[in-house]
């Protein structure tokens, strides 16, 4: 059977694969388009597990919000050029929908849920071999609220949904802007846990010590260190970025309101991106040359 132009064009259309591979693919399944993409699907499964040792790090944080519900969620890619993708993008939309009407428990659950004719895995690992790229759900939370839940997004790159009770909308959406900014890590001192407590007063006494001063006035000065700290680290203790005179917890309670929780999520934190040296990349490719 003649492989044709428009044949090969509607191949590319329906799989994203280069030209090339589309004429192979069809060549070898006789011109049948359909055999053709089951066996794209099948080698790009196998492409795709080629991909799960690389490193992940870029992606986009993505948000849906109705009145009393918000749910967050970071896919993750290898490289910035991807997350642009807009394949990419219609994927994350489509899990994050997904999540709204079937709300799964964890990551694991969530894989195996169904879009449209197949699970989010299986479009997951279709659109690895189309894009060519490792892609990861790494993780999502929902809440729910009896208050308002504010939310921002600073491009695609950090994404806050905040559960406030009292006030209004407005204050909601301007918290989610500080947090966002300010990167608090709870919301009060009694959330910080004791054992980074612990680690801060070690480094605080450690360096107290080497000022020769006596244990008194050391002590005082680690407490010191520690408030500040405490502050630093929970957003009741930050100063208000659109007050920076005020506390968040002042102008809380000018505004008779309270915050429950809060989620900050910012692409690839805490994952260690791998950082290539060009100049021994040549080196090593001119070697083997």
């Amino acid at each position: 059977m003649q492989i044709t132009a428009s044949l090969v064009k509607e191949l590319r259309e329906r799989t994203g694969a280069g030209m090339m591979d589309c004429k192979k693919a069809l060549n070898e399944a006789n011109g049948d388009i359909e055999v053709a993409i089951e066996e794209m699907r099948k080698s790009g499964a196998a492409n795709a597990a080629k991909k799960a040792g690389r490193i992940a790090a870029e992606g986009i944080i993505s948000i849906k919000k109705s009145d009393k519900n918000a749910i967050i969620l970071e896919i993750n890619c290898e490289t910035d050029f991807v997350a642009k993708d807009e394949n990419f993008i219609h994927f994350s939309e489509r899990v994050i929908e997904a999540i709204d009407s079937q709300s799964p428990s964890d990551v694991e659950a969530l894989v195996r849920l169904s879009i449209g004719d197949k699970t989010i895995e299986e479009a997951n690992q279709e659109l690895i071999a189309k894009i060519g790229e490792k892609i990861t759900i790494r993780r999502f939370e929902k809440i729910t609220t009896k208050g308002h839940i504010g939310h921002y997004l600073h491009g695609n790159r950090i994404g806050v949904i905040v559960e406030v009770v009292g006030g209004d909308e407005v204050l909601a959406k301007d918290l989610a802007m500080h947090i966002a900014a300010s990167k608090p890590v709870c919301v009060c001192e009694d959330e910080v846990s004791q054992d980074i407590l612990e680690k801060e007063k070690e480094i605080f006494l450690a360096q107290a010590e080497e000022s020769g001063k006596s244990s008194e006035i050391i002590e005082k000065m680690v407490t010191g260190r520690i408030n500040k700290f405490l502050k630093e680290i929970t957003l009741l203790g930050q100063p208000y970025v659109k007050n920076p005179d005020q506390t968040v917890d002042n102008h809380l309670k000018s505004m008779n309101a309270s915050v429950l929780s809060f989620l900050r999520y910012e692409v690839g934190e805490g994952i260690e991106k791998k950082v290539n040296n060009f100049a021994e990349e040549v080196m090593t490719q001119a070697k083997g040359a």
